[in-house]
């Protein structure tokens, strides 16, 4: 997969290096001759250019490649990228960086992007996760599909503790994804006993009821 980054800024130079060890093709984009820090991420194709130019999206083949990153440290900038990455190049997939949670309304797909990532967002979530053992959390919205994760780490004595998952009647539009115990990911199955202390990470619809959920979590079977 050929990936184009605009932005070398510390984001951007982390998101190259894990591609590259993935094995996908990286070229890395800025406009500052400082950002040109070639030798921390000495496999990408480095090119000193504004990918809000038209110009500089040729001259980086913007047309060839599967998906554009737009990841500097300006939002203006990034919702541009991504537009003319969409409109003018066709390129398959948009990753936008959120800088300020304010601007989240408008990375959506009348500015080009698929997938908009709010890293304030993430870390808040991130922290209210640590500190709310017992409580649902929303940990991540997928911007197209206005889906949720949800977690919540089962208190030692929840209701829900000794009982098997197939037993369990999630409410409508929320499928439990994923378990994890002990730092392991497990894929929970009918016969998985839950334990106290399991992490539990839901995918929820837009339409899904959260309180339905939280009443589930309680020990109650949803209405």
């Amino acid at each position: 997969m050929r990936v184009i980054i605009a932005g070398a800024g510390s984001v951007g130079r982390s998101i190259a290096r894990e591609l590259l060890l993935h094995g996908h093709e990286v070229t890395v984009v800025d406009r500052q001759p400082s950002a040109m820090r070639v030798a921390q991420v000495a496999d990408a194709e480095w090119v000193l250019a504004d990918a809000c130019e038209l110009p500089a999206l040729r001259q980086i083949r913007a047309d060839e490649c599967d998906v554009m990153v737009a990841a500097t440290g300006d939002d203006k900038a990034n919702l541009v990228i991504s537009l003319l990455a969409k409109t003018e190049f066709g390129v398959p997939r948009t990753v936008a960086r959120v800088n300020n949670p304010k601007n989240e309304w408008m990375f959506d797909e009348a500015w080009g992007v698929n997938v908009a990532v709010s890293t304030p967002r993430i870390m808040t979530a991130m922290v209210e996760e640590a500190v709310a053992v017992g409580d649902l959390v929303k940990i991540f919205t997928f911007h197209q599909s206005k889906a949720d994760i949800r977690e919540v780490t089962l208190p030692e004595g929840s209701a829900l503790v000794g009982r098997l998952v197939g037993q369990i009647v999630w409410p409508t539009d929320t499928v439990l994804a994923c378990i994890v115990r002990d730092a392991r990911p497990l894929a929970p199955s009918p016969d998985d006993t839950l334990e106290g202390r399991d992490e539990l990470l839901f995918v929820t619809g837009r339409d899904a009821d959260e309180a339905a959920l939280e009443r589930v979590l309680a020990g109650q079977e949803p209405s």
